[in-house]
């Protein structure tokens, strides 16, 4: 079985020509750049990407008699079908047929990484099934080109590995830095906030309070806020309050809050959107932050009748979810599902500092919401390249044919964000000239207007090794690598995982201590941690 992805022994020459199609132009919620801070909880890493910009969208490509295409396992209107070897929404296991599109909705989400470090501080390896390689690498803010106003660049670069012909080829999008915190439109935020018993574990509910706390201070007077509790039952201990000289009625709300019983998850999201609903203004943005473990324990603990609650508000009023978890024992697959439905993304948070940046720093500044439905899809070329895979997003593929279908769902991003994709490559043998090139294609949030941008990479532009690479693709790879092995079964620990040149997480362990020795980031400290804490519990 092909584990990597296409085997291209089918021509598809001529197809290049059709790379020089022309694009509609650009425009795009959170992340940082320049001196923004990351959203989500994405972390600053500088480097000098190469590649580079170009005015083409990847073709669709023609196919020939008989030929299949690959769509990532997911249905037409993307949603993700199971199939034999796909466990715990993994597709490594998956043979796919031979294509060289490869399409996935953009993903911010980095929940993954903030947990699997929770878990190992503790002594214990994460599940495997929590383990989202794109979180792990979305953790770290890269330092690619900025767009000159709305919209994406596209930067697309990579670096050989240990294994003949393999390379990791890194696909870069980034928006124009977020606006100041008195540019940007007002918020209207519903939070809704676990009050089972549960959350009276330190690091939970405490947390939580203290960083509301500092948040409702740091908002603007033109902002509102309301806060629905949940336990048994589900409250609205505070309706939507424009703040202006009523921070002394939000902080008592906050202040008032207790843990109770049980964990209703399902009453819990349905009267926050319900507020938030109630609440709504028009050119603010409306948004639902739930703050829980996601344990749900009682009353509707089914996923999809809570999913299809989210979805519905979604598609009516427009109002985005935000997950903030916490806690040791955590919903980790419930909160990120119904972050994708909606249309949001998720973070976790274990310690005061986690929840003082989410909370303080980057929700009030990263409210903005700039683009929705927002896909990627990477064009790759036959003549260059035998096989590739994409590294996660296992449960973000869409059909290839959906690409520029903007009924399909995509993801939301906002200013100041960047979004990675690493691809695992095999080039052909003597292989010179174009590799790949990657589109991403989003709708205006407000006309829904599409507008798409494109960026190219050569081979010649494949750095001689990815340890010598530039730094912020030294972090990706490193980030990557480090999730491969945690989710790697029984051997994989001691032998690296199953992306090509994966190192032990012995050697890892060391490349990653070198590399935070050399920045002296704290960040990339907490890595190289994290992966000496796991190379310890193997």
């Amino acid at each position: 079985m092909n584990r990597y992805g296409t085997d291209g022994k089918r021509g598809w020459r001529g197809t290049t020509a059709l790379l020089a199609l022309t694009l509609a132009g650009g425009l795009l919620l959170t992340g940082c750049g320049g001196d923004d801070d990351a959203s989500s909880g994405a972390k600053d890493t500088t480097s000098d990407s190469r590649g580079g910009s170009a005015p083409m969208p990847a073709p669709d490509r023609p196919r020939g008699e008989g030929e299949q295409r690959y769509d990532g396992g997911t249905s037409s209107g993307g949603t993700r079908e199971s199939g034999e070897g796909e466990k715990n929404g993994d597709s490594r296991e998956i043979a796919p047929d031979p294509d060289y599109l490869s399409t996935f909705a953009l993903d911010v989400d980095t929940a993954s990484y903030g947990y699997a470090r929770r878990t190992l501080s503790e002594g214990r390896l994460p599940d495997p099934s929590t383990v989202r390689p794109e979180e792990f690498v979305n953790s770290f803010r890269q330092d690619y080109q900025r767009p000159d106003g709305d919209g994406f660049s596209v930067t697309v670069d990579g670096a050989r590995t240990d294994d003949e012909d393999w390379s990791l080829v890194r696909v870069g999008l980034a928006t124009r830095p977020a606006e100041r915190q008195s540019e940007r439109p007002p918020a209207a935020l519903t939070f809704v906030i676990d009050v089972s018993g549960s959350m009276a574990e330190p690091g939970r509910l405490d947390l939580a309070q203290e960083a509301l706390g500092t948040m409702t201070d740091r908002l603007r007077d033109d902002d509102s806020v309301a806060i629905v509790t949940f336990s048994d039952e589900a409250e609205t201990v505070l309706p939507m309050t424009r703040l202006g000289d009523r921070r002394g009625r939000v902080h008592d709300a906050i202040d008032g809050l207790e843990p109770m019983e049980s964990t209703n998850l399902g009453a819990g999201v349905e009267t926050g959107y319900e507020t938030a609903v109630e609440g709504r203004r028009e050119g603010a943005t409306n948004r639902v932050v739930l703050v829980s473990d996601a344990l749900a324990n009682t009353g509707d603990t089914d996923a999809d009748t809570i999913l299809e609650r989210v979805a519905t508000e979604r598609r009516e009023h427009g109002v985005t979810l935000f997950g903030v978890g916490v806690g040791s024992d955590y919903g980790d697959a419930l909160m990120e599902r119904l972050a994708d439905e909606g249309d949001g993304h998720t973070t976790y948070v274990s310690t005061t500092e986690d929840a003082r940046e989410v909370f303080s720093e980057q929700l009030p500044r990263h409210i903005e919401l700039t683009a929705r439905d927002a896909k990627a899809q990477v064009a790759f070329d036959p003549e260059t390249v035998a096989e590739f895979r994409l590294v996660g997003y296992d449960n973000r593929q869409v059909a290839d044919e959906d690409f520029r279908d903007d009924r399909v769902d995509g993801g939301e991003v906002g200013p100041g964000h960047t979004v990675t994709a690493l691809y695992a490559v095999r080039t052909r043998s003597g292989a010179d000239g174009h590799l790949a090139t990657a589109t991403v294609r989003w709708l205006d949030p407000d006309s829904r207007t599409p507008h798409e941008e494109s960026g190219v990479v050569e081979t010649d532009a494949l750095d001689d090794s990815v340890w010598d690479a530039d730094r912020g693709l030294r972090v990706t790879a490193t980030a990557a690598y480090f999730a491969d092995a945690l989710r790697t079964s029984d051997d994989g620990y001691d032998h690296g995982g199953s992306l090509p040149g994966a190192p032990g997480l012995s050697e890892l362990s060391e490349r990653a201590d070198g590399l935070a020795d050399r920045t002296e980031d704290e960040d990339l400290r907490e890595l190289a941690e994290a992966i000496e804490d796991a190379n310890r519990l193997a």
